[in-house]
């Protein structure tokens, strides 16, 4: 089992926005922050856009940004001008000049991630990712892009559903991606599967969650010794390997608790713990109520996000 597919069944994305966004002349736009993952692919011309803390960013046709957590920024056609506040709305937007061709156009729109789940992805990816259409190293993002160009450019039947399915494929695509390339990641599970000893510890812990993991057992996966195990692993993924797989198995247990279905003794067998009261135990200590009143609290989350 790979962790990453472990992660990507327990966020569940959907793309449950996409609109287009145009605009002529000389506009500027602000937006607050929202805690759902946002993302622009820029499908004609260019704008630039600044992010709270960050220098602008010109975009030009073909980039793509995905902001895991989007915070508040500015969209504009030119340096120096000023932007208006505007709300999200639900369907298309033009910005300045209403009359004549649009010289720039853009699709954006948010994903829904599983609401329990949803802070897994601020613990995979960077604060932004910005795909160039320039670079031409970018392989799959850039022809998943490219399809979805194509199918913003045509009225074919089916079209609002293509485009759903692809923008759930780039997302995927973009977990991936950054442990594809060359560039330094920050602590955490990509840099952990870019480490192919560590990779091989987390594979086996993903695979057999229920097994008395031991840091010895997993440094044996990794092929090293139990301290320098101990240390890569800490310093890769940020916290020690006892401590990940505690996380882990508690992040199932919160998945499992929240969809409903498993008694505590047969929830706790699956993730590791020798009885129902050693899991509410652990689940206690570490969350500050017991695994049934968070059951209780969350009851509603999965018949929410289906209907």
């Amino acid at each position: 089992m790979y962790p990453f597919g472990d992660i990507i069944a327990l966020l569940r994305p959907q793309a449950v926005l996409s609109k287009p966004i145009t605009g002529r002349g000389k506009w500027g736009v602000r937006y607050a922050p929202y805690n759902a993952p946002g993302f622009s692919i820029v499908l004609a011309g260019r704008c630039w856009l600044a992010i709270d803390g960050a220098e602008p960013l010109l975009l030009a046709r073909g980039d793509f940004i995905l902001l895991p957590s989007t915070p508040a920024f500015d969209m504009f056609s030119h340096p120096g001008v000023a932007c208006r506040p505007v709300e999200p709305v639900m369907t298309g937007v033009r910005h300045g000049d209403p009359d004549g061709e649009p010289d720039f156009q853009m699709l954006g729109g948010a994903f829904q991630l599983d609401p329990v789940n949803a802070p897994l992805l601020l613990t995979l990816l960077p604060g932004m990712i910005l795909v160039r259409a320039a670079d031409g190293n970018t392989g799959r993002l850039a022809r998943i892009i490219d399809l979805i160009i194509e199918e913003c450019a045509a009225d074919n039947p089916g079209r609002a559903e293509i485009l759903e399915r692809l923008l759930e494929i780039l997302l995927v695509e973009c977990l991936r991606w950054p442990g594809n390339g060359q560039n330094p990641l920050p602590a955490g599970l990509l840099a952990g599967m870019r480490d192919p000893a560590i990779a091989g510890a987390l594979k086996a812990m993903h695979a057999d969650v229920q097994a008395r993991w031991t840091v010895a057992d997993l440094a044996r996966q990794a092929g090293m010794s139990r301290s320098a195990f101990a240390a890569r692993f800490t310093a890769t993924l940020g916290c020690a390997p006892m401590e990940y797989l505690a996380r882990w198995r508690m992040t199932l247990a919160r998945d499992a608790l929240c969809r409903g279905g498993k008694s505590l003794d047969h929830l706790a067998g699956e993730i590791g713990y020798e009885s129902a009261s050693a899991f509410s135990t652990a689940f206690r200590r570490r969350f500050g109520h017991s695994p049934g009143a968070f059951a209780r609290s969350h009851k509603n989350t999965l018949s929410d996000r289906q209907t």
